[in-house]
């Protein structure tokens, strides 16, 4: 159901408001590009400054933009269970063809309450759900036997994006949990050995801006093609690691920016690149002729 390269999509602001015309314009981009799907406000679409009428258009925008097109995932998590519900009931609602969950931060649920976090979205929604484990952001993981009691106990659980950084980890998933649940990377910079391992694509923040090259990777490694794999890989690699110079979706802004796509405004408590990051980013850029 998700094989393939996803965006992570920014959320373009312009004084201050959410700037309709350049997120239609970088959706047409990736769907150019030949982009599978696109996720609206999740980390990168700065969820945690948005307000619930501007999550709500955005995620409305991005399925009257795609028409049809490309998927359109929601990114419908929270640390309350029960917003964490109401998101995923109202994406449904909207026309997004699935949701993403983050697991529920700062609060630090146990792995039973993790569980019944996403039994109760899973009971309260027939939208396919991805789960989202970032142990760096949430301060907990979702544990790979969880991920296998969702897996039992929620059909319309039926993925991972797996953001904890470690290989092992994608190899413990792909041994626990059905053949038919998928594994999506969460970070450009181990896409090539999340899929040599067993995932199946890519949730990509790089993709807002090199979507054509991002895809040619993921496809590459899906036929497992592995010499053009690494040779995309490390043709990208810098700009993998320089797109997390400081928090995102900072730098990819000013990278989108800089190409004339948007604007780079954020919203505090994320403020503009410092000069040597923006430097640093740039010459990144210039390298790789995205200028």
């Amino acid at each position: 159901m998700f094989q393939g390269t996803y965006t992570a999509l920014v959320t373009p602001f312009s004084n201050g408001r959410v700037d309709e015309q350049a997120f239609e314009r970088l959706i047409e981009t990736q769907i150019e590009a030949g982009i599978t799907g696109i996720v609206a406000v999740g980390t990168t679409g700065e969820s945690p400054t948005l307000d619930h009428l501007e999550h709500r258009h955005v995620i409305e925008m991005a399925v009257k933009f795609a028409k049809g097109r490309c998927q359109v995932i929601a990114g419908t998590g929270s640390n309350s269970t029960a917003e964490a519900v109401a998101l995923t009931v109202e994406s449904q609602k909207l026309g997004a063809q699935a949701a993403l969950v983050v697991a529920p931060y700062y609060n630090k649920p146990s792995q039973e309450g993790v569980f019944r976090h996403y039994q109760a979205i899973a009971e309260a929604s027939t939208l396919p759900i991805i789960l989202y484990s970032i142990p760096g952001r949430c301060g907990i993981e979702i544990g790979v036997d969880t991920c296998v009691r969702l897996a039992e106990h929620c059909p319309s659980i039926v993925a991972i994006k797996e953001a904890g950084g470690s290989v092992e980890r994608v190899h413990a998933l792909r041994a626990a949990l059905p053949a038919s649940f998928e594994i999506l990377s969460g970070d450009d910079s181990l896409t090539l050995p999340f899929m040599a391992s067993g995932a199946v694509g890519v949730i990509s923040v790089a993709s807002n801006l090199v979507p054509a090259r991002v895809c040619d990777l993921v496809n590459a490694a899906a036929r497992r093609d592995y010499e053009e794999a690494r040779k995309i890989h490390f043709q990208l690699y810098s700009l993998f690691k320089d797109l997390f110079i400081e928090p995102n979706p900072v730098p990819v802004k000013h990278a989108l920016a800089r190409i004339g796509l948007m604007q780079p405004e954020v919203r505090l408590p994320l403020c503009e690149l410092s000069a040597g990051s923006r430097a640093k980013l740039e010459a990144t850029l210039d390298a790789l002729h995205l200028a």
